[in-house]
């Protein structure tokens, strides 16, 4: 078992970011819901309880039995976390008089604090809270402050547990000039962690569970030519070889010539892959849907019929092999209650009970850029690291509306002439996604003396560092323009090009 952290979700905005700032520390962590039993495994080092929209003083607020915990392994709460720590542990927590949203400098308090060491005094930190703690518990004391906030970290040995701490600020956002000092001092001095959890270490360790996992038995695996699903597949075929079986389904709604050419890619790689052109059946099982969760689950059912008829003709599968990765996880689970579905997601879907078969998910718990890494160490070719994420639909969700195959051939067009002028004026690998959508608009124009009245396209294209969230790309005005006139006038049928300068959130990456 490999050392980790547990970061409990009550619903913080940076949960996410939390996370990422601990893998960047080279240890490992996972989320987990703040509705769900925490059970604390041999390998776990430490806790850090999560930001919330909620206070602490709210009936529903969500809770944690934070003095078991903190008998077993070191807790770090940042902030509505720190709040809880001295709620629970008898100290008061009210709403402040002086509320603190933004940039602020901490001063540490005295010297020879493991959490703080080495951090500068009157460093920036980020605070976002509307509460504050008035009074500490009993044995708790402060080891930072701020001008307007006189418990800005503390810390305290709970109920004689190896130590408790809280921040009122957000270490994770990189506006805390030395956040990432405090979360690694909190990992490697206080936990004890040892920093060691690296791409190499995780393919070997990956690689052996495969091949104790899977056995001698066989594993299907449908690819979708992007980074994700290439990744996971390379690091299954290292673990049993020959005994993985890919699938590539033509759903129609691929980037232009992208099907063959993934195709031939794989390939040459040597993963054993099947292609399968199955354009007309999801068309026809995309005629009629218009709103974006009935189109993405007919596309979804549709790539249940083709794979399951494929796969029926392998003998002796055991295992599906996903490409899942933690964000698919996590977006589709909802930590206040009930699932709240933002948009259903192509990897986690109903085919393995449709199959009957195990899942094997090796990507299951890592971010994009650590997919990624994780190519780049077992020799995925550049090809397929750089390219940009693409949704399991395709562009089923970049036409909004319902989906006919006249409409994909006209956002293929434009949408090859976008990504082609990208490469071209060297802007491609400086954003995170980009693509076209086809608007569900037509408008009047002019070409030539002649009247149009044709549709609408828009190019999205965001920056990002896992796709949690995403800053829209400020392309030069230079591209926009030759892509609007390049698009408008060699793709018959659109007439008006505009750009998306949505962030997320409060926007999705994609429009469906």
């Amino acid at each position: 078992m490999h050392e980790k952290i547990l970061i409990v979700d009550f619903g913080g905005q940076y949960t996410q970011l939390i996370a990422r700032k601990v893998r960047e520390c080279h240890v490992f962590c996972e989320i987990r819901s703040c509705h769900k039993p925490l059970e604390i495994e041999p390998d776990v080092k430490g806790i850090i309880l999560s930001g919330s929209p909620y206070s602490v003083n709210d009936p529903a607020a969500p809770g944690a039995d934070i003095q078991a915990i903190s008998r077993k392994v070191p807790v770090l709460g940042i902030c509505y976390g720190a709040q809880l720590i001295a709620r629970n542990f008898g100290g008061e927590v009210a709403k402040s008089n002086l509320r603190e949203y933004g940039r602020a400098n901490i001063q540490p308090l005295g010297a020879g604090n493991p959490l703080l060491e080495g951090v500068t005094p009157g460093t920036q930190v980020w605070m976002s809270h509307a509460d504050s703690i008035i009074r500490l518990p009993e044995d708790f004391e402060i080891i930072a402050t701020t001008p307007q906030i006189p418990v800005a970290a503390f810390q305290g040995q709970g109920a004689g547990g190896p130590g408790i701490y809280g921040l009122q600020f957000h270490p994770e956002v990189s506006h805390s000039h030395q956040g990432i000092l405090i979360l690694s001092n909190f990992l490697l001095r206080i936990c004890g962690c040892s920093g060691n959890w690296t791409p190499a270490s995780f393919v070997a360790e990956t690689v052996a569970s495969i091949r104790d996992q899977a056995g001698d038995r066989k594993v299907v695996m449908a690819l979708s030519g992007g980074v994700d699903s290439t990744v996971a597949a390379t690091l299954i075929r290292q673990a049993i070889g020959d005994r993985l079986y890919c699938i590539f389904v033509d759903n129609g709604l691929l980037r232009k010539g992208e099907f063959r050419q993934v195709l031939d890619s794989y390939r040459q790689i040597g993963l054993n892959v099947k292609g399968v052109d199955a354009r007309d059946h999801f068309y026809a099982g995309l005629a009629g849907k218009v709103l974006p969760e009935e189109k993405r689950k007919a596309i979804g059912r549709t790539f249940i019929e083709v794979f399951q008829k494929e796969a029926a003709g392998l003998q002796g599968i055991s295992y599906l092999g996903q490409g899942t990765i933690y964000p698919d996880v996590i977006e589709s689970v909802s930590v206040n209650g009930p699932s709240q579905t933002i948009k259903s997601h192509h990897n986690v879907g109903g085919l393995p009970e449709k199959m009957h078969l195990e899942l094997l998910e090796p990507l299951r718990y890592l971010f994009k850029d650590e997919v990624r890494k994780i190519g780049r160490e077992i020799g995925v070719s550049g090809e397929f690291l750089g390219r940009h994420p693409f949704p399991g639909p395709g562009l089923g969700i970049r036409i909004l509306g319902e989906v006919t195959a006249e409409k994909v051939s006209l956002l293929q067009e434009a949408d090859a002439i976008y990504i082609r002028l990208l490469r071209e004026m060297n802007l491609y690998d400086q954003v995170w996604q980009a693509g076209a959508i086809l608007l569900p608009v037509q408008s009047v124009g002019v070409m030539g003396d002649e009247r149009t009245y044709e549709y609408t396209v828009a190019l999205r294209a965001v920056t990002s560092i896992d796709g949690m969230t995403a800053d829209w790309a400020r392309l030069p005005y230079e591209f926009l323009a030759r892509a609007s006139s390049e698009i408008i006038n060699q793709v018959r049928g659109i007439n008006r090009v505009v750009y998306d300068i949505s962030s997320k959130p409060p926007a999705t990456i994609e429009w469906e």
